[in-house]
């Protein structure tokens, strides 16, 4: 028994040591904007994600003409997101050839249909994973690709977005806390402009964060707006069974 004990308390402290590693290496996720119902937004977020992601990643599970829940119609979703030999009703397949991807980048990209959903941990919603991501790249000469990630150290993702963002340098502070020095992000000193602002860029890839959330469970919103009704049926046929719960005993002593 006490071998067991010993054996758990080690074992939980390997766990809590190796989250504290895992944790030290990476930042705070900032909130993602979350605007599921602004179908503007996720018009424009679906355009950078067929422009941007299916290059590379896969996105199996959802097809063409769902987008048509987001307000376009089959002809727009034709003439701007389709390429010349896709159909409509296909699925969101990737342009690039699985053994290309995995010879370049070591593995193959992963499928981003639900990856708003299972990136979700303690430090935030899937969302707010990708919404920080995509916005912490700098350049690192000393990898492969030319980039690095603050979120994701050491990532084999190059960063597709720069023309958008442009190339970043993060600017750290050293702090000091019980003997030992810590290195804080203060912020960002942009090296090379992009095409976009700051601002621009950041509600740009909101947009395209919010599409992603979308994607994962496109009927997500139907279901919140639908499970307020069931919420509030319930509550109020609890009442009426209470009522007559205590109608129907009440002469029984």
């Amino acid at each position: 028994m006490k071998k067991l004990i010993l054996t758990l308390v080690a074992a939980l402290g390997l766990a809590a040591g190796a989250a504290h590693a895992a944790g030290g290496e990476t930042i705070a996720w900032d909130k993602a904007p979350n605007k599921t119902n602004d179908l503007a937004s996720l018009q424009n977020g679906a355009k950078v994600f067929v422009n941007y992601c299916l290059s590379c990643h896969s996105a199996a599970f959802m097809r063409f003409n769902r987008l048509r829940d987001i307000g376009l119609t089959e002809q727009q979703i034709k003439d701007n997101l389709l390429f010349t030999t896709e159909k409509v009703g296909e699925t969101m397949k990737a342009a690039i050839d699985p053994k290309q991807a995995k010879a370049w980048f070591g593995a193959n990209p992963p499928d981003l249909t639900v990856i708003a959903r299972s990136r979700a941990s303690s430090a935030g919603s899937g969302a707010d994973y990708l919404y920080t991501y995509l916005r912490t790249y700098y350049r690192d000469d000393t990898k492969l690709t030319g980039w690095n990630n603050l979120v994701f150290p050491n990532v084999g993702m190059p960063h597709v977005l720069w023309e958008l963002q442009g190339e970043r340098r993060p600017v750290f502070e050293e702090h000091e806390s019980h003997g030992q020095k810590t290195h804080v992000l203060k912020g960002w000193e942009q090296v090379s402009p992009g095409k976009m602002t700051p601002a621009q860029y950041d509600a740009a890839v909101g947009d395209l964060v919010n599409y992603m959330q979308w994607m994962a469970e496109p009927a997500q919103n139907t279901r919140i707006r639908v499970g307020v009704w069931v919420l509030i049926f319930l509550g109020f046929f609890t009442v009426i069974a209470w009522r007559l719960n205590a109608a129907f005993w009440k002469d029984v002593k």
